[in-house]
């Protein structure tokens, strides 16, 4: 790569300012410049992360790294650059616009969508929608086969994030697994609220403390969240120069008034997870606590299950859609109800049905034991064996019996 600098004036959007903070920055000629992130230019150069991304693509185009000269055709170049959605043929800027206010903010989010959604949202027809849709998938590469080994590979970018009590990481294979949404339910007490509070600052910490260093995103649906339980948490970790400001201000809360309120929240969660992203702060934990209560009280009596269910459903899904496009973590607390007609055994039944059941990738019973011990059992889980782990929960957050 060279070093001579470059009149970086010639990059559309670039004044003589903005030059010189790139040259400043050792951006020194297109070459560099195409090799950065979004984030990088977002914070040497301070501009908005849109225009770093169309300066990026302006000089991987000038310098030769997006074309056929690479040794690939114009399509494999189309896929190594960042596509916007105004890439994407037939999209102009006011479709562009109308798709980043319904939330579609980038090209996967896009490739993931129903045809229905997304001709409702850009006001356009529903054979234009599945052509758009047909076109992001074939750039992102989902919704073909793919082999085991490509699945393994994606499966190594999964992070855990750790509970700081051993027996529970033990339990969840080393703690709460990204890309997926773990279910916590229980009855009132058993300490659901207790574990997303803790798991709120733990994702805070660098990945060397068990941490992923990264956002949280807490929908409260039942007036849980409680800031001064956050506090004391935070010095119950025992880090030196921990600031209980920095680690609220990446919680970011919101209060659910109703069930569609709860849905639009999720939906409309990916701006603000481009926000997180392009700070140098990305969303890595999605809580909603709890996931079943305002549908349980709006949707009462069986002839309102089936919408509530399939509410629910689509719910549940936009979740996880939201994780696996971020490779966070969904941490859903759960209610319960007693089952009248089991004699022997625990009566206790999560809410939901099976549709939580089948859609929740893992499910975790909490109750109460004796001498303030919370007892955790692992329910369900794709890859780990049931079983048992022991915590308390004290002023300092949750920690080993």
């Amino acid at each position: 790569m060279t070093t001579e600098t470059q009149n970086l004036e010639q990059i559309p959007g670039v004044g003589p300012n903005t030059a010189e903070k790139l040259v400043q920055a050792g951006y020194l000629n297109f070459e560099i410049i195409a090799t950065a992130t979004p984030a990088e230019l977002y914070e040497s150069v301070e501009i908005g992360e849109a225009t770093a991304r169309k300066v990026i693509n302006w000089c991987r185009q000038t310098s030769g790294l997006s074309t056929e000269s690479e040794g690939g055709d114009a399509d494999e170049a189309m896929k190594q650059r960042n596509l916007e959605i105004e890439d994407i043929p037939g999209v102009g800027p006011t479709t562009a616009d109308k798709l980043r206010e319904s939330g579609f903010l980038t090209i996967e989010s896009i490739a993931t969508a129903t045809s229905a959604n997304l001709a409702e949202a850009a006001e356009i027809g529903e054979s234009t929608a599945k052509k758009m849709i047909k076109w992001c998938r074939e750039q992102a590469d989902i919704g073909g086969f793919r082999t085991g080994t490509e699945v393994f590979e994606q499966r190594l970018k999964v992070k855990k994030l750790t509970t700081l009590v051993p027996d529970l990481d033990e339990l969840l294979g080393g703690g709460f697994e990204s890309q997926a949404i773990t279910e916590l339910y229980g009855e009132f007490g058993s300490g659901k609220s207790q574990i997303v509070h803790q798991m709120v600052v733990n994702v805070q910490l660098p990945e060397e403390l068990g941490g992923l260093g990264g956002s949280a995103i807490y929908v409260d649906t039942e007036n849980t969240f409680r800031p001064e339980r956050i506090e004391q948490m935070v010095r119950g970790l025992e880090i030196e120069d921990a600031n209980v400001e920095d680690f609220l201000a990446n919680i970011h809360v919101a209060r659910a008034q109703t069930s569609d309120h709860q849905m639009l929240l999720i939906e409309n969660a990916h701006e603000l997870a481009q926000e997180l992203k392009a700070k140098g702060k990305p969303l890595k934990l999605v809580i909603v606590d709890s996931l079943t209560g305002l549908f349980r009280s709006e949707y009462a009596g069986r002839g309102t299950l089936a919408e509530r269910q399939q509410k629910l459903n689509r719910h549940m899904h936009d979740i996880f859609k939201l994780c696996d496009e971020y490779n966070a973590i969904g941490l859903v607390t759960n209610q319960v109800m007693s089952n009248p007609a089991v004699f022997f055994g625990d009566p206790t039944k999560p809410i939901g049905g099976n549709i939580v059941g089948h859609t929740a990738t893992f499910r975790i019973y909490l109750r109460k034991s004796k001498g303030g011990k919370r007892i955790m059992r692992l329910v369900d889980s794709p890859n780990l064996p049931e079983g048992e782990a022991t915590f308390m929960v004290e002023e300092g957050g949750i920690r080993s019996c």
